[in-house]
């Protein structure tokens, strides 16, 4: 199984750690990409401050972001999982998984990155800013930059089991599963039960403690119809849309919760 997460806007601070050693980090067939990526954004960083906050679509009170990019090759590495903060990461809880979830984690969990343009929760990364929305002044904008090295990257990391796709649109637009792959992948749509509408604090949590229950339990259903009654068994009210199957469109599955706790 391969769980797709967005990242966070906010991020916990880079800390101590040796420095980013890019060749360290997975999907080596990004490693081009990436590196140009973080040539143009510490370039901008290190020139007109003012230009770099309007590129990065920067408030006044987050400019301390500028100089934090300015200096990504130096700056400290942590796991990425550590790295990303939020309701999605807070509700998934990767520090407070037993040994067995937590490899799971290493294994499935794959988180998009405007930056980097997919890293695994182990891999050790500076904290940056830098959103797939982004239009760097020498690439353009990232979520298009991105589509061309993932659509030869990711098929490969995808194997042959279930995709599980919990993506903000913005990163989704990245990479989308095609053909096959698009059969066998589910995207999920948070609902508040009452009012059948997303609420973008339920979505987040939610979806976090949908992975942290997956990982938990270590289910590692086949395909989306098995992930809807995964989810079903582990407590979930779970509504499955029209399924993806060989018209080579994805899944869509509805989660519907009255509250989070």
């Amino acid at each position: 199984m391969l769980v797709l997460l967005p990242p966070s806007e906010g991020k916990a601070a880079s800390g101590r750690g040796a420095p980013l050693k890019p060749d360290s980090l997975s999907l080596p067939a990004l490693a081009g990409a990436r590196a140009a990526v973080l040539d143009e954004l510490v370039g901008l960083c290190q020139g007109d401050e003012e230009k770099a906050r309007e590129v990065l679509g920067l408030s006044e009170g987050l400019r301390g972001e500028i100089a934090k990019n300015a200096a990504l090759r130096t700056a400290g590495a942590r796991p990425a999982g550590e790295i990303y903060t939020g309701v999605l990461y807070d509700a998934l809880g990767l520090a407070t998984l037993d040994a067995a979830a937590r490899r799971r984690a290493r294994q499935w969990l794959l988180v998009f990155s405007g930056l980097w343009g997919a890293v695994r929760v182990n891999d050790r990364i500076p904290s940056y800013r830098c959103s797939m929305g982004v239009k760097l002044p020498g690439i353009g904008a990232l979520g298009g930059y991105w589509r061309g090295p993932m659509a030869s990257a990711l098929p490969e990391v995808a194997g042959g089991g279930l995709i599980l796709d919990l993506r903000s649109s913005a990163y989704a637009a990245a990479w989308r599963p095609k053909g096959e792959l698009a059969g066998r992948t589910a995207t999920v749509r948070v609902l508040h039960a009452p009012t059948r509408k997303v609420v973008s604090h339920f979505n987040k949590a939610t979806k976090g403690r949908i992975v942290r229950s997956l990982l938990v339990a270590g289910a590692a259903p086949a395909g989306p119809a098995e992930l809807v009654e995964a989810l079903r068994d582990l407590g979930y009210v779970v509504e499955a849309g029209a399924p993806g199957g060989s018209s080579g469109k994805a899944w869509s599955l509805d989660v519907l919760v009255d509250e989070i706790h």
